[in-house]
Parts: C-alpha cells; sequence; structure tokens
C-alpha cells in the first residue's frame, strides 16, 4: 500500500525548497511527483538528487532536466522536442505552412525552448521564419508585437505562439481585433480552459500539442479515465495535465512494486527500466540513460468554441536536446 504525503508548494521556489526538505528529511518518503512546469523541477531537483530519491515530474517537458540535473529525475510526459516538432510537420503537411511568424514569451524556461526546439523541427521541414518577436509573461498588451506581425509582406502562412494559458488567450483576442485571421499554433501550455474563456471566438483556428485528447469521442481507455475522475472529483478532469498526473502515480507505483522494497535506489532503478507501461496518455518506456520517454502527440484544435482532435502523430524528425 502507498501512502501519499502532499504538500502545496505555491509554485514559489522558497516554498518548493521547504516542501522538498519536509518531504526528504521529515517525512522519509521513497520516492516524490509533483510539478508540470520546467522551472519548479529546476528549483527542486538538486535536492532530491543529492537525496538520491526518484522524483517524476507530470508536467514539465524539458528533455534537457535529466543531463541539467541528474539520473533522480524521470518526465511522465514527452519532451519539448518532440512536441514543437509535432507541431511544425502539422503546420507544414496539414496548414500547408511555409511560412511562420514566431512570437516567444522570454519569461519561462518552457516557452523559451519550446520555440527553439519549433524552429530546428520547422526549418528542417522547409518552413521559413519571416519574422520574431517576444514577450514575457504577465504581459497585458501585446500592440506592438502584432504591428510588427502585421507590417509583414507578404503576410505569413501561420503564427506560431510559444505562450502559457495566462497570455495566449489575450493575444489571439487582440491579434483578432486588429484584423489577422492567421492559423495559430502552440504548445501544452493552451491546454486549460482558459484558451476558449479568456480568447472566445478569438481561439478559432488554434492549435496546439498537447498530451491526450479529453473531449467528445475520446479513446475509450481516456473515457474510462474521464468517468472514474469525474466519479472521484465530481466534475471531468479539464485538460490532459490530469491524466498525466494519474500516469505518473501509476509509474512509480509500478516501480515500487518491481523493486519489492521501499527502497529509494531500487525505485530509481526500477523507473530507469520501465518498459511497456500502459498510461492513459500513452505507454511509457525509458530507453537505457534516457528517463523521457517516447510517445505519440495529440493536436487538438478549436472548433466552433470546443477543442477537437485535428490530430495524433508521432514527429519524422526530433532535435536534440
Amino acid at each position: 500500500q502507498i501512502e501519499l504525503v502532499i504538500y502545496d508548494s505555491k509554485s514559489d521556489s522558497t516554498t518548493i525548497s521547504t516542501v522538498a526538505s519536509q518531504l526528504i528529511d521529515s517525512d522519509k518518503v521513497v520516492g516524490i511527483i509533483g510539478f508540470a512546469d520546467s522551472d519548479s523541477v529546476l528549483a527542486i531537483g538538486p535536492q532530491v538528487q543529492k537525496a538520491q530519491i526518484p522524483f517524476i515530474t507530470p508536467g514539465a517537458t524539458s528533455p534537457k532536466l535529466p543531463s541539467q540535473l541528474g539520473n533522480e529525475i524521470f518526465l511522465a510526459a514527452f519532451g519539448d522536442n518532440v512536441q514543437a516538432a509535432v507541431g511544425a510537420e502539422f503546420a507544414l503537411n496539414k496548414l500547408n505552412g511555409k511560412t511562420a511568424y514566431l512570437l516567444t514569451d522570454i519569461g519561462t524556461e518552457y516557452t523559451t525552448l519550446l520555440s527553439d526546439y519549433f524552429v530546428t523541427a520547422y526549418e528542417h521541414g522547409g518552413g521559413k521564419i519571416l519574422e520574431r518577436d517576444t514577450y514575457k509573461i504577465g504581459d497585458k498588451t501585446f500592440t506592438a508585437q502584432i504591428a510588427k506581425l502585421k507590417a509583414l509582406s507578404p503576410q505569413p502562412d501561420f503564427v506560431y505562439a510559444s505562450s502559457n494559458a495566462e497570455e495566449i488567450g489575450l493575444i489571439l483576442k487582440q491579434m483578432r481585433q486588429a484584423g489577422i485571421n492567421l492559423p495559430v499554433v502552440g504548445g501544452d501550455g493552451y491546454d486549460t480552459p482558459l484558451l476558449i474563456q479568456v480568447g472566445g471566438d478569438a481561439a478559432k483556428d488554434t492549435y496546439f500539442t498537447t498530451h491526450a485528447y479529453i473531449g467528445e469521442g475520446a479513446t475509450p481507455k481516456v473515457q474510462a479515465f474521464i468517468d472514474a475522475y469525474t466519479k472521484s472529483a465530481g466534475n471531468a478532469p479539464e485538460n490532459a495535465f490530469a491524466a498525466l498526473g494519474y500516469d505518473s502515480v501509476k509509474l512509480m507505483a509500478d516501480a515500487i512494486k518491481r523493486a519489492g522494497a521501499p527502497d529509494p535506489a531500487k525505485i530509481r532503478d526500477a523507473l530507469a527500466a520501465t518498459s511497456g507501461l500502459d498510461g492513459v496518455t500513452g505507454t511509457i518506456t525509458y530507453r537505457p540513460g534516457i528517463s523521457v520517454p517516447d510517445k505519440s502527440v495529440s493536436v487538438i484544435g478549436v472548433k466552433d468554441g470546443k477543442l477537437v482532435l485535428a490530430s495524433e502523430a508521432a514527429p519524422t524528425f526530433v532535435a536534440e536536446p
């Protein structure tokens, strides 16, 4: 039987450090699961690595994390190099997007890396970036960036906006109000209700890569998860990150069982040897020495105010981490 010890880190680096110390020194946990962003994992990583406690992040997607922090760090999700490549190939092949305008939030590790990986994959596929611009998380007005986009002649075929949820709805509204109706493509940072709640009708022709499609017509496996989650929580999961959380606990539980003892070192070795674990968000296998699983990517589009599955794919080319 597994006992869960739960703390709220408040997405604050100081609190993260305090919570990590409590988990490691006071609670004597044998494994830790946490965070949906790379910056938080970077904050806790040195402590769990020093203590040699295996750590799974459900939602952080930087493929650099294990090499940056050490062999105790495991991702349950695909890497940003994979989702960026799928986004690039979707734009090239499904949207006929031969030219792009690139907008990047330079305030987070996630959005910065996602843009870098997108450029590599997109240009490898023959695409051309016509213009690049940036902003920082928390910005509310994007007048200057939109003016630069609108001034391009000829106009790009689409916009790739590497953004978090808080800003993308505002970006879309201000773009559409300025008369720019180009398709917009982005990453799993879009995967929250805020995309449509804030963006409204402006979210039309927006596409994003994420970990699973949990809307109407989901696969039987995903639908079974949705039903069980709804029964337990009283409401449906709002995005694919709920499924990643489930998969992360399943991943840790499976490793503990195979380790045969509540020993962090044995659990870490069992995690590293994971092969063919059937998760809601896909099959999880870690190749030797690589703590990021190879998984397919869902591309979600917005149609008539609802999220729809546009594509499910693995990329043909992936940039090195």
